[in-house]
């Protein structure tokens, strides 16, 4: 198991992409510490998994962090930052309120846990962080923009992070695209849209997650970032052109 005795951070670890994360790194050896807002999923996490420790918090809340960091009893050698949540944008309305917690669980919480592990000390001597960043910070639907620029913003705090962790850890990102968290019935256009054939899964995401937390395969990889979406971010679309039609 090649991460057995190493320590890990999931944050939103109780469902979706960050739970496929977290039960990789648990299967690969990994003591998981899981910090998410949703109380039932992460408990049922605890129940189906040993060495998952879970904190149930909000990563938007300065306090929540600190508090979550005074648990932890050993340095953290892999970080997963994947939690954020959407709220729409300019059509909703997004609200000042609405853009600014979505900034907070989206880029702040990254920066500000990173800082509390490096100030105590917690951050393990060649630590993996990685960030679980969007395509849509590179390309976009409407009424997407508090999700989009907390995306934006994780892909530069990727490179500082790297640059200024320099000979301590790793830091690098990844961009899904699209990815079925809820057993969406995909239509054959779904998948035909992706130059690879179909739409993305968890575990997609999950196993780039793993190779880059790899210190021996990944080494000389840090303040980068990997789109994971099929190809579909490559595909040129003409109105007319192979059944593409602009309605």
């Amino acid at each position: 198991m090649i991460f057995a005795g190493k320590t890990a951070i999931v944050t939103g670890g109780a469902n979706g992409i960050g739970r496929c994360i977290a039960e990789n790194l648990l299967m690969a050896g990994a003591t998981v510490h899981v910090i998410d807002i949703d109380i039932d999923a992460g408990r049922k996490l605890e129940e189906h998994h040993e060495n998952v420790v879970f904190f149930q918090g909000d990563v938007a809340e300065e306090t929540v962090l600190a508090v979550f960091a005074d648990t932890l009893a050993r340095p953290i050698d892999l970080l997963i930052n994947n939690a954020c949540i959407g709220q729409g944008g300019i059509h909703t309305p997004c609200s000042y309120a609405d853009f600014e917690y979505v900034q907070r669980v989206g880029v702040t919480a990254p920066y500000f846990l990173t800082s509390l592990l490096l100030q105590r000390d917690m951050l393990g001597q060649g630590a993996a962080i990685v960030n679980i960043a969007s395509t849509r910070a590179m390309q976009s639907q409407a009424n997407t923009e508090a999700y989009s620029a907390a995306k934006g913003g994780l892909l530069a705090l990727t490179h500082a992070l790297a640059v200024s962790l320099a000979g301590r850890a790793r830091v690098n990102a990844i961009s899904p695209g699209w990815i079925d968290v809820i057993g969406y019935d995909a239509s054959e256009s779904d998948h035909r849209q992706h130059p690879a054939g179909r739409i993305g899964t968890p575990n997609d995401i999950a196993q780039m997650v793993m190779y880059l937390c790899d210190g021996e395969k990944a080494g000389f990889i840090t303040g980068q970032n990997f789109v994971v979406d099929g190809g579909m971010s490559k595909l040129m679309v003409y109105h007319d052109d192979h059944g593409w039609k602009m309605l």
